[in-house]
């Protein structure tokens, strides 16, 4: 026991280690030192004694433990030679199964244990590096008042620059997400078919990854795979949620798989059609697929993210389309999630001007939503993920795009 408080007359522990069972890790422990190495020499340069760690996205990277908050705040501690994880009693070991390092569970029987286990490892008065795209103002008070540290510094843009560069484990798995989306997306198209629900098919796809991941990767935690299927207006918005809605013949449809491994996203969106597709939607259809080829030739070395950006924007403007673009044309992938994490610093936007580099991982994924009265009305959008090369790319998703492929009979 680390620390005690009396609760009715009963000492009880403010946190202690319950460490049961064996380490299960998505990575092998090279790959969580290479991370902790890096991080430490970012804290070394930047003169930070102990960083606290409180993002699922980071935790998970750093660690390998994916936590569920419901209301409870977790943390990782990185100090220049321990790694600490920080979870819940309500968790009890599988924290520590799943972390790479030691891990410490605080209890709930007084307020603040949380902050007593972390000030545990810290220390008092220390440089302290802390997520600030990520920290609560009322943690980060109580951060202030329970570590009492010298400074505090934001390591969140360093981590995040850290996280862009992919090691040659995580190209693996995010190649084996990339085809566990295609099988998704096979598994919808084969669901549609006139008069049923997004639903329905919806959970097709979400079957059949949950079942290929689980044969992939025996020993993973299978939690978050989902699959957004819109049809219709319901195509409009690109994360749309899944409906009731009956598909028609002649329905413009929009087909996203995304596999969760290890806190890893992998993504496959499609234009489809069901049965048959208009002169004005094939039209438009084909427009936003010349600009995702387009897209994809961009993706290499040395080029900015908004200078992708800007390209794509002259193809769309050159056919009066630009208009019905709606957001950014690809963003970076690994450790994220609908809910959680974005390396927002690896986007294709115009506002970013990040340099694509070797190792990387993103997307081209332009989208064009017409509004409802206008010929060709609803939401056009492809998607692939590509790893960027010494001299170009590589393209990872196989699910074939356009209308030669997704017009569903």
């Amino acid at each position: 026991m680390d620390g005690t408080s009396n609760l009715n007359g009963v000492a009880r522990p403010d946190f202690y280690r319950f460490h049961q069972g064996e380490k299960l890790l998505p990575f092998a422990e090279a790959e969580y030192e290479a991370r902790l190495a890096a991080l430490r020499a970012v804290m070394a340069e930047q003169g930070i004694d102990a960083v606290v760690l409180t993002s699922m996205h980071n935790v998970a990277y750093y660690s390998g433990f994916l936590y569920c908050a419901f209301g409870r705040p977790y943390a990782q501690v990185v100090t220049a030679i321990d790694t600490v994880t920080f979870s819940a009693g309500i968790d009890a070991a599988q924290p520590w199964r799943r972390c790479y390092g030691d891990n410490i569970t605080y209890t709930d029987w007084q307020r603040n244990n949380y902050w007593r286990a972390i000030v545990s490892v810290t220390g008092s008065g220390k440089v302290i590096g802390f997520e600030g795209d990520h920290m609560s103002l009322t943690q980060k008070a109580l951060l202030d008042a329970f570590l009492s540290p010298s400074q505090t510094i934001d390591i969140a843009p360093a981590t995040m620059k850290q996280r862009f560069h992919k090691s040659a484990a995580e190209l693996e798995l995010i190649r084996a997400g990339a085809a566990v989306a295609d099988v998704g997306g096979y598994a919808v198209r084969d669901a549609i078919q006139p008069d049923v629900r997004e639903i329905d098919v919806a959970m097709a796809g979400r079957d059949a990854m949950e079942l290929d991941i689980a044969a992939r990767f025996p020993d993973a935690e299978y939690r978050d795979t989902w699959v957004w299927f819109q049809s219709g207006i319901n195509t409009d918005g690109a994360h749309n949620p899944v409906t009731g809605r009956h598909l028609e013949r002649g329905d413009i449809l929009s087909l996203n798989t995304f596999p969760m491994i290890s806190g890893y996203y992998t993504a496959l969106e499609r234009t489809l059609f069901v049965g048959n597709v208009d002169a004005a939607s094939l039209k438009i259809w084909n427009a936003n697929v010349a600009a995702h080829e387009f897209g994809m030739t961009l993706l290499k070395p040395g080029v900015s993210c908004a200078e992708v950006a800007h390209a794509i924007n002259e193809f769309f403007a050159e056919r009066d389309l630009l208009q019905y673009r709606t957001f950014g044309y690809g963003h970076s992938f690994g450790v994220l999630s609908h809910y959680y994490g974005r390396e927002a610093g690896l986007e294709l936007r115009e506002d970013i001007d990040t340099v694509l580099e070797p190792g990387m991982v993103i997307s081209m994924e332009p989208m064009l939503t017409i509004p409802e009265g206008q010929p060709g009305a609803g939401g056009y959008r492809e998607h692939d993920i590509l790893i960027i090369t010494e001299d170009g790319n590589e393209n990872i998703t196989r699910f074939p795009y356009g209308p030669e492929h997704n017009v569903i009979d």
